[in-house]
Protein backbone atom coordinates (compact mmCIF):
# COMPACT_ATOMS: atom_id res chain seq x y z
CA UNK A 1 0.00 0.00 0.00
CA UNK A 2 2.99 2.65 0.93
CA UNK A 3 4.39 1.56 -2.36
CA UNK A 4 1.13 2.50 -4.52
CA UNK A 5 0.86 5.44 -2.34
CA UNK A 6 4.23 6.67 -3.21
CA UNK A 7 4.18 5.69 -7.21
CA UNK A 8 0.66 7.24 -7.15
CA UNK A 9 1.39 9.95 -5.46
CA UNK A 10 -1.51 9.09 -3.53
CA UNK A 11 -3.01 11.36 -0.11
CA UNK A 12 -0.89 9.63 1.93
CA UNK A 13 2.10 11.95 1.02
CA UNK A 14 0.81 15.12 1.70
CA UNK A 15 0.74 13.52 5.78
CA UNK A 16 4.29 12.17 4.85
CA UNK A 17 5.33 15.97 3.70
CA UNK A 18 3.81 17.34 7.29
CA UNK A 19 5.61 14.77 9.49
CA UNK A 20 8.64 15.27 7.42
CA UNK A 21 8.80 18.82 7.98
CA UNK A 22 7.82 18.85 11.21
CA UNK A 23 10.70 16.45 12.07
CA UNK A 24 13.42 17.49 9.66
CA UNK A 25 16.09 19.25 11.94
CA UNK A 26 19.51 19.00 10.39
CA UNK A 27 22.26 18.35 12.98
CA UNK A 28 25.20 16.64 13.79
CA UNK A 29 23.60 14.11 15.97
CA UNK A 30 21.30 13.06 13.30
CA UNK A 31 23.86 12.35 11.07
CA UNK A 32 25.51 10.08 13.59
CA UNK A 33 22.34 8.33 14.13
CA UNK A 34 21.88 7.69 10.54
CA UNK A 35 25.47 6.49 9.71
CA UNK A 36 24.58 3.73 11.70
CA UNK A 37 22.76 2.38 8.81
CA UNK A 38 25.93 2.72 6.09
CA UNK A 39 26.97 -0.82 4.74
CA UNK A 40 30.62 0.44 6.73
CA UNK A 41 29.24 0.21 9.90
CA UNK A 42 26.38 -2.23 9.92
CA UNK A 43 27.81 -4.90 7.20
CA UNK A 44 30.57 -5.38 9.31
CA UNK A 45 28.57 -6.01 12.67
CA UNK A 46 26.62 -8.66 10.34
CA UNK A 47 30.52 -9.75 9.60
CA UNK A 48 31.41 -10.45 12.92
CA UNK A 49 28.30 -12.14 14.07
CA UNK A 50 28.42 -14.72 11.22
CA UNK A 51 32.22 -15.53 11.86
CA UNK A 52 31.30 -15.71 15.58
CA UNK A 53 28.00 -18.12 15.18
CA UNK A 54 30.21 -20.40 12.53
CA UNK A 55 33.25 -20.99 14.61
CA UNK A 56 30.85 -21.93 17.98
CA UNK A 57 28.48 -23.98 15.52
CA UNK A 58 31.50 -25.81 14.12
CA UNK A 59 33.09 -26.39 17.46
CA UNK A 60 30.24 -27.65 19.18
CA UNK A 61 30.36 -30.50 16.43
CA UNK A 62 26.63 -28.82 14.97
CA UNK A 63 25.78 -30.43 12.06
CA UNK A 64 25.35 -28.12 8.60
CA UNK A 65 27.17 -25.10 11.72
CA UNK A 66 27.87 -23.37 8.13
CA UNK A 67 24.00 -23.22 7.12
CA UNK A 68 23.00 -20.35 9.98
CA UNK A 69 25.99 -17.58 8.77
CA UNK A 70 25.37 -18.69 5.03
CA UNK A 71 21.47 -17.74 5.57
CA UNK A 72 22.23 -14.43 7.57
CA UNK A 73 25.20 -13.66 4.15
CA UNK A 74 22.82 -14.27 1.61
CA UNK A 75 19.65 -12.57 2.93
CA UNK A 76 22.19 -9.03 3.58
CA UNK A 77 23.01 -9.43 -0.68
CA UNK A 78 19.64 -9.49 -0.75
CA UNK A 79 18.86 -5.95 0.39
CA UNK A 80 20.82 -4.21 -2.79
CA UNK A 81 19.33 -6.75 -5.13
CA UNK A 82 15.64 -5.56 -3.56
CA UNK A 83 16.12 -2.16 -2.42
CA UNK A 84 18.28 -0.95 -5.87
CA UNK A 85 15.36 -1.71 -8.40
CA UNK A 86 12.77 -0.39 -6.26
CA UNK A 87 14.26 3.04 -6.07
CA UNK A 88 14.98 2.93 -10.03
CA UNK A 89 11.60 2.27 -10.72
CA UNK A 90 9.88 4.51 -7.81
CA UNK A 91 12.07 7.38 -8.49
CA UNK A 92 10.91 9.43 -5.45
CA UNK A 93 12.28 12.84 -4.73
CA UNK A 94 14.03 13.58 -1.72
CA UNK A 95 13.19 15.72 1.06
CA UNK A 96 13.83 19.40 0.56
CA UNK A 97 17.14 19.09 2.60
CA UNK A 98 18.90 16.73 0.32
CA UNK A 99 20.46 17.57 -3.58
CA UNK A 100 17.73 17.28 -6.31
CA UNK A 101 17.40 13.46 -7.25
CA UNK A 102 15.75 10.33 -7.10
CA UNK A 103 15.82 6.87 -5.59
CA UNK A 104 15.04 7.73 -2.22
CA UNK A 105 12.39 5.66 -2.16
CA UNK A 106 12.55 2.81 0.00
CA UNK A 107 15.36 3.77 2.26
CA UNK A 108 18.25 1.68 1.89
CA UNK A 109 20.34 2.62 5.37
CA UNK A 110 17.03 1.69 7.01
CA UNK A 111 16.65 -1.73 5.05
CA UNK A 112 20.53 -2.14 5.64
CA UNK A 113 20.37 -1.33 9.47
CA UNK A 114 17.44 -3.84 10.15
CA UNK A 115 18.56 -6.69 8.17
CA UNK A 116 22.51 -6.48 9.16
CA UNK A 117 21.55 -5.86 13.06
CA UNK A 118 18.51 -8.00 13.36
CA UNK A 119 19.82 -11.07 10.99
CA UNK A 120 22.99 -10.94 13.56
CA UNK A 121 21.06 -10.66 16.49
CA UNK A 122 18.83 -13.34 14.90
CA UNK A 123 22.27 -15.62 14.67
CA UNK A 124 23.35 -14.95 18.06
CA UNK A 125 20.18 -15.56 20.19
CA UNK A 126 20.42 -19.71 20.11
CA UNK A 127 23.83 -18.98 21.76
CA UNK A 128 22.42 -16.99 24.89
CA UNK A 129 21.63 -18.88 27.92
CA UNK A 130 20.40 -16.06 29.72
CA UNK A 131 16.72 -14.45 28.88
CA UNK A 132 18.22 -11.25 30.33
CA UNK A 133 20.90 -11.33 27.67
CA UNK A 134 18.88 -12.30 25.02
CA UNK A 135 16.11 -9.54 25.77
CA UNK A 136 19.25 -7.34 26.63
CA UNK A 137 19.99 -8.25 22.29
CA UNK A 138 16.85 -8.08 20.92
CA UNK A 139 16.72 -4.40 22.51
CA UNK A 140 19.66 -3.57 21.51
CA UNK A 141 19.05 -4.24 17.58
CA UNK A 142 15.91 -2.56 17.82
CA UNK A 143 17.18 0.33 19.24
CA UNK A 144 19.91 1.32 16.94
CA UNK A 145 17.60 0.47 13.86
CA UNK A 146 15.02 3.20 15.41
CA UNK A 147 18.10 5.21 15.87
CA UNK A 148 19.33 5.11 12.15
CA UNK A 149 15.46 5.86 11.16
CA UNK A 150 15.16 8.31 13.37
CA UNK A 151 18.47 9.82 12.11
CA UNK A 152 17.32 9.45 8.71
CA UNK A 153 14.48 11.43 8.66
CA UNK A 154 15.37 13.96 11.32
CA UNK A 155 18.45 14.50 8.96
CA UNK A 156 16.32 15.44 6.20
CA UNK A 157 17.80 12.23 3.96
CA UNK A 158 14.36 10.10 3.69
CA UNK A 159 10.67 11.47 4.37
CA UNK A 160 8.91 9.20 6.51
CA UNK A 161 7.49 6.48 4.62
CA UNK A 162 11.06 5.63 3.11
CA UNK A 163 11.68 4.35 6.34
CA UNK A 164 8.19 2.99 7.01
CA UNK A 165 8.61 0.85 3.94
CA UNK A 166 11.77 -0.67 4.82
CA UNK A 167 10.74 -1.66 7.95
CA UNK A 168 8.04 -3.20 6.03
CA UNK A 169 10.43 -4.95 3.72
CA UNK A 170 13.11 -5.61 6.65
CA UNK A 171 10.01 -7.61 8.84
CA UNK A 172 9.68 -9.97 6.46
CA UNK A 173 13.30 -10.18 5.53
CA UNK A 174 14.15 -11.33 9.18
CA UNK A 175 10.89 -12.87 9.59
CA UNK A 176 11.79 -15.57 6.78
CA UNK A 177 15.19 -16.06 8.22
CA UNK A 178 13.28 -16.68 11.55
CA UNK A 179 11.27 -19.52 9.76
CA UNK A 180 14.15 -20.93 8.08
CA UNK A 181 16.50 -20.97 10.93
CA UNK A 182 13.76 -22.51 12.95
CA UNK A 183 13.53 -25.31 10.27
CA UNK A 184 17.65 -26.02 10.14
CA UNK A 185 18.55 -25.28 13.66
CA UNK A 186 20.71 -27.90 15.02
CA UNK A 187 22.70 -25.98 17.37
CA UNK A 188 21.47 -25.27 20.89
CA UNK A 189 18.19 -24.21 21.69
CA UNK A 190 17.49 -21.23 24.63
CA UNK A 191 16.76 -22.70 28.12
Amino acid sequence: MITWQVAAHGSLLHLDARLSRALVHPDRASELLADLGNVQVAVPVLVLALVHVGRRGRASGTDRWWLPPLAGAVLMALVPVIVVPLKELIARGGTPAVPPGTGYYPSGHTATAMIAYGSATLLLLPWLRMVHARRALVLACALLVACVSFGLVRRGYHWPLDVVASWCLGTVLLASLRLFLGRFRDGPQPK
